[in-house]
C-alpha cells in the first residue's frame, strides 16, 4: 500500500464544551453522520474508518454504513486514538495517514488533499491547513485554534489567544508587521513514523497549559507544515458553534450535502 492514505475519524463520546458530542443531533442526524458522508465521498483518501471509544457512537456508524473501529476509553487526545487504529492488522499497511476530526461536519476534500501533500513532497513530518480569520467574526473567540506560520510554512505555534497579537486596531487579516492572523483547521496528515513518534511523547508542557495536543509535536521540534487554504467552515466546539453549523447545513442541504 506503498503511499495510499487511510483517513481515519476519531470521534470520542465525552467532550468538555459539548457533552456527548458526536451524537449531537444537527438537522436531525447525528454529527457524526453528518462527518462521515463527507469523509466517505473523498477520491483523495484511499480508504476511511471511524475510531471511537464509545459503543453507542458505533452503533450509529453501523446503522449508516460507517467502517468502525473500537478504541481504549483512556486515550488523553484524537491523535492517540488514530495510532491505536492505524496500528491494528488490515490497516498498518498505509504510508500515510490522515487524522479528520469529528467535529468538522463540513470539512473539504480540497483542504484534506492540501494537508496530505505537504507530508507527500517529503518536506514536512506533519501537513496541516489553516484559513485567514475574518475580522470580527467567531473565528477570534477563545474556542476557536490559531496557528502563528513562518514564511517556509513551518507552524511556529498554535494557541487558542489571537496570535501573533498586536494592542493596535488593525484588522485581523493583516495585524502587525504584515502578518496574517490564521484559524487552524483540524486536518493533519502524517508518515507514519511521524504519527508514531509524536504518540510516543509524553503530554508537553505547553500542551497541558492550552490543551492542544498539537503543541507536543511542536515542542519535540517535528516539522508541521501548514497550508494556507481558501474559507472553511468552523468545526462544532459548542452548542454556539452547533446551532450555526446547523443553519449552513440547512442552506446546503439540497445542494451539495446530499
Amino acid at each position: 500500500m506503498t503511499g495510499q492514505v487511510l483517513g481515519i475519524v476519531p470521534a470520542r463520546l465525552g467532550s468538555t464544551r459539548l457533552p456527548r458530542k458526536p451524537l449531537h443531533p444537527l438537522l436531525g442526524k447525528p454529527l457524526i453522520e453528518w462527518v462521515w458522508r463527507r469523509v466517505s465521498a473523498m477520491k483523495v483518501l484511499d480508504r476511511a474508518v471511524v475510531a471511537t471509544d464509545s459503543p453507542e457512537v458505533a452503533d450509529v456508524c453501523h446503522a449508516i454504513g460507517a467502517p468502525v473501529e473500537l478504541t481504549s476509553e483512556d486515550h488523553v487526545s484524537g491523535t492517540d486514538r488514530v495510532a491505536e487504529v492505524a496500528r491494528r492488522a488490515g490497516y498498518d499497511g498505509y504510508r500515510f495517514v490522515a487524522n479528520i476530526q469529528g467535529d468538522e461536519p463540513l470539512i473539504e476534500e480540497e483542504h484534506v488533499r492540501s494537508a496530505i501533500e505537504l507530508v507527500r513532497s517529503g518536506n514536512w513530518e506533519v501537513g496541516t491547513c489553516a484559513t485567514p480569520v475574518q475580522a470580527g467574526g467567531a473565528s477570534e473567540g477563545a474556542s476557536t485554534v490559531k496557528v502563528a506560520r513562518a514564511d517556509s510554512g513551518r507552524a511556529l505555534y498554535f494557541s487558542r489567544a489571537r496570535i501573533p497579537w498586536t494592542s493596535e486596531a488593525t484588522s485581523p487579516l493583516q495585524g502587525a508587521g504584515g502578518h496574517t492572523f490564521l484559524r487552524h483547521i483540524g486536518i493533519y496528515a502524517y508518515e507514519r513514523s511521524a504519527l508514531e513518534q509524536w504518540t510516543s511523547l509524553a503530554p508537553s508542557r505547553l500542551e497541558q497549559i492550552e490543551s492542544l495536543e498539537q503543541l507536543r509535536p511542536l515542542e519535540a521540534d517535528l516539522r508541521i507544515g501548514v497550508a494556507i487554504v481558501g474559507r472553511a467552515h468552523e468545526g462544532v466546539d459548542t452548542l454556539l458553534d452547533a446551532a450555526r453549523v446547523e443553519q449552513k447545513l440547512s442552506h446546503l442541504n439540497h445542494s451539495t450535502l446530499v
